[in-house]
């Protein structure tokens, strides 16, 4: 299993790097792997406190060229330096607010994977798309275009990550019931097993995020298609992420 906690627009570096030193004792006989996503500015000092430790830096999003006039964005080989394990990719709100397409979440996955960045995909549907009944749809066309030109050894060996984010859950304080997370977990295991076949399927990890907080983690969680959690607002508070990362 692996628990992400992801901080988008929150906390400078000074306040990141107390706020990790706090975690640090909380998670350290956490049994799966944890993943902290912090804002670009402080991801230098928090991956240095993290050295040593058993939880991971990640970055919020990265860019699909390796340099160049891309004024604002941030490199593969600039997280790697720093630290940076994992990377989240095509999160709702950069397709909301920044234009992210499937098309670019292709091209970032195969970027992240060739530098041998651990990429989180981030898929889901709006609450119109649930309502109109193509979440299976929708959900196997974003993790489909995501995984192109991805061979199975690129995908073993990136650990990559699948995680299924209903937009209508994220930041609402709506969580989908364990029945439907779980349930669009195992459609996304199900398109992997046709891409990949079932031995590599079952190896991948897919998490659910959207309103994961402390009460509802262990529930989720202990759903046979979940390994884990994505967790926007619960993974600012120490003791609330302390509890969802250990259940």
């Amino acid at each position: 299993m692996i628990v992400a906690g992801n901080w988008k627009m929150n906390k400078t570096p000074s306040e990141a790097v107390a706020f990790v030193k706090e975690l640090i004792p909380k998670l350290a006989s956490a049994k799966h792997e944890v993943v902290v996503a912090a804002p670009f500015v402080a991801l230098p000092g928090v991956a240095e406190t993290l050295k040593g430790t058993n939880i991971k830096a990640a970055a919020q999003n990265l860019h699909f060229e390796a340099k160049g006039a891309f004024t604002g964005e941030v490199s593969a080989d600039m997280l790697k330096d720093i630290g940076v394990e994992y990377v989240i990719i095509g999160h709702s709100e950069r397709r909301q607010y920044f234009g992210e397409t499937d098309a670019t979440v292709n091209k970032k996955v195969i970027t992240a994977v060739n530098a041998g960045l651990y990429p989180i995909v981030c898929v889901g549907e709006s609450l119109e798309e649930r309502e109109q009944g193509v979440t299976a749809e929708i959900v196997r066309r974003q993790v489909k275009i995501a995984l192109l030109n991805v061979c199975e050894g690129m995908l073993l060996g990136s650990k990559l990550v699948v995680a299924y984010e209903p937009i209508w859950a994220i930041g609402t304080g709506k969580t989908a019931t364990n029945e439907q997370a779980n349930e669009v977990c195992g459609v996304i295991r199900g398109l992997l097993a046709e891409l990949y076949g079932k031995d590599v399927a079952s190896k991948v990890n897919i998490q659910y995020g959207g309103s994961v907080t402390a009460a509802n983690a262990k529930e989720l969680f202990a759903m046979p298609e979940i390994d884990g959690g994505l967790v926007g607002g619960a993974s600012l508070k120490a003791d609330d992420f302390g509890v969802i990362a250990n259940a």
